[in-house]
């Protein structure tokens, strides 16, 4: 099990498939929105044409109208690995959602719901605050109050009603590092002012591969749930298409709102310890990262670099 990780614009899809092709394996695709059918250019999902016959799996499996689920994600993830791997069949993971990464990899659960505890909990915070509920929350869960901020009503809530539910700290289910799938995880990433250009270019290569036209199509065809008409990108051409912005000022906007995306990708990969960093701009990236793969299953392969080598990539 291999995944290939870091902040968009990296090159991950191309890394992945170059990996698969060398592992006689398959990717398995881990960006939360290109789950999603129809919605190609602003995720720049590979063309089938582009992927050297290697299959992909989990690419088109919702329709834009519904909402991403990563409990959903983690279960299709987990039947989709069994299955390769009892064809003996190596699996390369490819994705910038650090959540869906680690559904995929890691000891993760995902508690379900309780709509009536919920509304009573939206309420107090309506009427006292967020802060009322932080306090709830530092009395029963101190690990959790202090990872969660005091205005986050969403996540308040949330812990709550998990304690409410399972009767156990939040806190004890929060992501950890502890694989539940074995994994080599490489990260690709490279020095900021060269991501930046990256992906002022990428940007400029979906406007001309017609994004502006696939949201147009989107929304006519069934229209964009909440998780997808959020996205990157998208985002940006719904207020062109509502009159609101210019195409520049969507375009400049859609820059802006990925160089935020890439760098909160870079926080989340960044905090794992068992990602072993490569330079994105490097050239011969194809040949060291399978040189990693080699010393993995060799069992050669020592401990990541610390944290100097993301220092020198510019995170």
């Amino acid at each position: 099990m291999v995944a290939v990780v870091g902040p968009t614009a990296t090159g991950k899809s191309d890394l992945g498939i170059a990996l698969a092709l060398a592992l006689g394996g398959d990717v398995v695709n881990a960006d939360a929105l290109q789950l999603y059918r129809g919605m190609d250019v602003g995720t720049a999902k590979v063309p089938t044409g582009d992927r050297h016959g290697v299959v992909h799996h989990l690419l088109d499996v919702l329709d834009p109208a519904q909402d991403a689920s990563v409990a959903d994600y983690q279960g299709w993830g987990r039947a989709v690995l069994d299955d390769l791997g009892g064809a003996g069949r190596a699996a390369v993971a490819v994705g910038g959602s650090g959540l869906y990464v680690r559904a995929l990899l890691d000891h993760l659960e995902f508690p379900g719901t309780d709509p009536a505890l919920r509304e009573r909990l939206e309420s107090r915070a309506a009427d006292g605050g967020p802060g009322l509920l932080h306090a709830d929350l530092a009395a029963v869960d101190p690990e959790a109050a202090a990872r969660i901020g005091s205005r986050n009503t969403r996540r308040l809530v949330r812990a709550l009603e998990v304690i409410g539910l399972t009767g156990r700290p939040y806190s004890a289910a929060l992501p950890r590092h502890e694989y539940a799938v074995p994994a080599l995880q490489i990260g690709v990433d490279c020095d900021r002012a060269v991501l930046d250009a990256r992906v002022a270019g990428r940007v400029d290569r979906m406007w001309a591969a017609g994004l502006v036209d696939e949201v147009r199509g989107l929304t006519a065809g069934g229209g964009l749930g909440r998780t997808a008409a959020r996205a990157v990108g998208y985002a940006q051409v719904l207020e062109l298409l509502a009159g609101r912005v210019t195409e520049q000022d969507a375009r400049d906007a859609t820059v802006a709102a990925t160089r935020r995306l890439a760098r909160r990708q870079m926080g989340w990969f960044g905090r794992d310890p068992r990602v072993h960093w490569l330079d994105a701009a490097d050239p011969r990236l194809v040949e060291h990262a399978r040189e990693l793969v080699a010393r993995h299953v060799s069992g050669d392969l020592p401990a990541p670099a610390d944290a100097g080598t993301r220092r020198r990539l510019g995170a």
